[in-house]
């Protein structure tokens, strides 16, 4: 629409200054020869004013008479044209035509969502498609992954993959054929996405009768497969969780931009895969906004509410495992969190008899779970590992392990961050160097252990800052007499309570293996008794476990470790146990011939019995039994001659370590805490690099070589000059 332009009035310019006119010289009147020129060749002398033959003075013409003419310039709004172009909706400037982009009228084009089909096509409608197939006499042109058409032409030039707008002339719904033609399209038009009007339906409420249907699910990706063939999505709401199966090219990752932890939306079709309910999908998109927070909201209020554990009855009566009980329920909540949510669980546990039963009981209560809800049948493998540490504590060598196939398994496979379960370690400062790089990554950390973990200020010790779930009977005034085997089973029956009774002679093992003495431990034993173990059946198979734990070094044993203690096979069990026992029993004598003679035992005037035996000159090295072992089968015959009740601590050392046994008698009559004391020999020899410690009466101590002997001279100071505690 053509307008006058109100910036120079229809004039094509503005005025920008004013100049003297160069014709009369600012005069205002003609020059002399101009007034010849206009009276007729009669010359009078041009003045500013006068008269001629009774005529008034004769202003210039090209100034008017003013003496200045005005400066112009085109005007810029309409380009000395003294009009523009506008849009006649909006008003808007434009070059030509009669309206702008956003006002013209355009013709729409859909772009149908892949759950779109045939149903959801309109005759005379346009729609963009894109070429899958080409013929001589026309080409096919898919619209959906559902809803395809004709476009008949002869000698087509198009060729597979080519986008392309076309026209619907027929739809023949019966045959499902659908008949098309190019869109004639001039000029603008409108892209409008249509999607499929499908209602949200929880993964719960999904069940074979829905089978053949499509659905639209929201929830959270917990896990994604890449597998030879479809990509598989693990998607939980808070309902439940299944499988969605997204197919493009064999072995290549579907929708790239979906991550784990991400809410999206699914539509697909329900089917069957391996006995189990699976979606394949037709879109995977990823939820943003207020619609992804109350997703969130909703699916983790309902893993919290499914993650609470049971409230069983503890298997023995125990004022201490009473008052922890809070921390315990705390620990299998954390462990169930961790399946529902689709991180697998990573279980540490130190390699001896407690130490392995505490992790086979926890490992016995979390797999039946990851099989119930994971449609991965090797989930087991995959979600759940189970490793020894040779040390008694999570030292860096475990954790540079852990973390790396953690990050490895996230980058390769989708899968979350694990949860780290400390067993029979993780207590002690000893352990927060490791645990403080799993932090870093914000791995959650539960630990369940028995070792004295230092001073104890309000339930807390200095362990607690880094991990997240802690339980330890000398949080609540107990101490390590209750065996980490014990606190697992009784954890692994709130997570799982249909494994009482397969796991309940596991506290005996633990109790027997780890040389526990206290209520717990016999009543402990006693529940063994009454499944059929006697008290030395317990030792054996404690024995056999620490045997074969030697050999296994960093693998976790499972299947082997299950016959030992019980879980498989019966006639198995007795024939393994019988025949590790026995080779045991023989290495055990042929160490025993080396170390016995070169054993210096010494009653001290305070009463104590004190034995050394250096390990590294009268020892078998690198076999079984180890030193620390070599150190309790010494002390154990050393406590056969004295008797259990005097007051005897046996010391192994080599080169730049030892390893410390005492009886409860020590602690009881003189107050002996093995970690006290290292940690005040490590104040008075700074330089000697001393670290170590363990339960009260028994653990190691490690030094630099050099100041060996300063370091065990004093150890054996701090034993002579221990004085009886005042009982009355």
């Amino acid at each position: 629409m053509i307008k006058r332009c109100l910036e120079c009035k229809g004039k094509g310019y503005k005025v920008i200054s004013y100049k003297e006119c160069e014709t009369c010289n600012g005069t205002g009147v003609k020059s002399e020869v101009d007034l010849k020129k206009h009276f007729k060749g009669v010359a009078t002398k041009a003045v500013k004013h006068f008269q001629l033959d009774g005529e008034e003075e004769v202003p210039c013409d090209v100034c008017g008479g003013k003496g200045e003419v005005e400066v112009h310039e085109t005007c810029p709004v309409c380009n000395g044209k003294g009009e523009k172009n506008v849009c006649k909706k909006c008003g808007k400037e434009i070059d030509s035509g009669d309206f702008c982009d956003g006002c013209e009228v355009k013709e729409t084009v859909y772009a149908l969502h892949p759950s779109c089909d045939i149903d959801d096509l309109e005759v005379g409608s346009n729609y963009k498609g894109k070429i899958t197939r080409v013929e001589n006499y026309g080409v096919f042109v898919s619209l959906s992954k559902k809803a395809y058409g004709l476009l008949r032409m002869r000698s087509p030039g198009y060729r597979v993959g080519d986008e392309l707008f076309v026209k619907i002339i027929e739809i023949k719904r019966g045959k499902g054929e659908v008949d098309l033609t190019q869109s004639n399209i001039k000029g603008g038009y409108e892209l409008v996405n249509l999607r499929k009007n499908v209602p949200r339906v929880k993964i719960g409420d999904v069940t074979t009768k829905s089978m053949g249907k499509t659905v639209k699910l929201v929830g959270e990706i917990v896990q994604i497969q890449q597998t030879s063939g479809p990509t598989i999505f693990t998607v939980s709401d808070e309902t439940s969780t299944t499988w969605a199966a997204a197919f493009d090219e064999p072995g290549v990752r579907v929708y790239p931009s979906i991550n784990t932890g991400d809410i999206v939306e699914i539509i697909g079709e329900v089917s069957l895969h391996g006995g189990k309910i699976q979606i394949e999908s037709e879109s995977v998109e990823a939820v943003d906004g207020d619609e992804a927070s109350e997703a969130r909201r909703l699916i983790n209020e309902a893993i919290d509410e499914k993650a609470k554990p049971e409230d069983t009855e503890f298997l023995i009566q125990s004022e201490t495992l009473e008052k922890l009980k809070p921390k315990m329920m705390a620990a299998a909540k954390a462990i169930r969190r961790a399946i529902l949510d689709g991180r697998s669980v990573l279980v540490r546990h130190h390699a001896d008899a407690d130490g392995i039963c505490a992790g086979v009981a926890i490992e016995k209560a979390v797999v039946p779970l990851l099989k119930e809800i994971n449609n991965d049948s090797d989930a087991e493998w995959h979600f759940f590992k189970r490793a020894p540490s040779k040390a008694p504590f999570y030292e860096i060598e475990d954790v540079v392990k852990d973390l790396s196939f953690s990050l490895e398994d996230t980058e390769r496979h989708g899968q979350k961050l694990p949860l780290l379960v400390l067993l029979d370690n993780g207590s002690t400062e000893e352990d927060i160097l490791a645990i403080m790089q799993v932090k870093i990554y914000d791995i959650e950390v539960v630990v369940i252990d028995h070792h004295f973990p230092g001073e104890v200020n309000d339930g807390k010790v200095a362990v607690d800052e880094y991990v997240d779930t802690h339980v330890n009977p000398y949080l609540v005034g107990g101490d390590s007499q209750i065996t980490a085997g014990a606190l697992a089973v009784e954890v692994a029956k709130m997570i799982n309570p249909e494994v009482e009774d397969k796991l309940m002679h596991l506290p005996g093992i633990a109790a027997v293996g780890d040389h526990a003495r206290s209520t717990e431990a016999k009543a402990y034993i006693k529940l063994a008794e009454e499944k059929g173990y006697t008290e030395e059946d317990l030792d054996k198979v404690a024995t056999c476990i620490d045997f074969e734990a030697f050999f296994l070094r960093f693998m976790n044993g499972r299947g082997l470790i299950d016959t030992i203690l019980g879980l498989g096979n019966k006639e198995k069990h007795e024939k393994l146990v019988d025949a590790l026992y026995n080779e045991s029993q023989k290495r055990v004598a042929t160490q025993m011939k080396a170390a016995l003679p070169n054993l210096k035992t010494k009653e001290l005037p305070n009463g104590l019995v004190f034995s050394i035996l250096d390990v590294e000159k009268f020892a078998h090295k690198f076999t079984y039994p180890a030193p620390g072992k070599t150190c309790g089968f010494v002390h154990d015959n050393i406590v056969q001659s004295y008797g259990e009740q005097r007051p005897i601590i046996t010391l192994a050392f080599g080169p730049d370590f030892s390893v410390i046994r005492a009886t409860d008698a020590v602690n009881e009559m003189y107050g002996f805490n093995l970690n006290n004391i290292v940690s005040k020999l490590a104040v008075e020899i700074p330089e000697a690099g001393i670290d170590g410690g363990g339960h009260e009466c028994a653990g190691s101590l490690k030094f630099v070589e050099g100041l060996s002997e300063q370091v065990l001279g004093s150890f054996a100071d701090e034993v002579a000059n221990l004085s009886k505690l005042n009982t009355k």
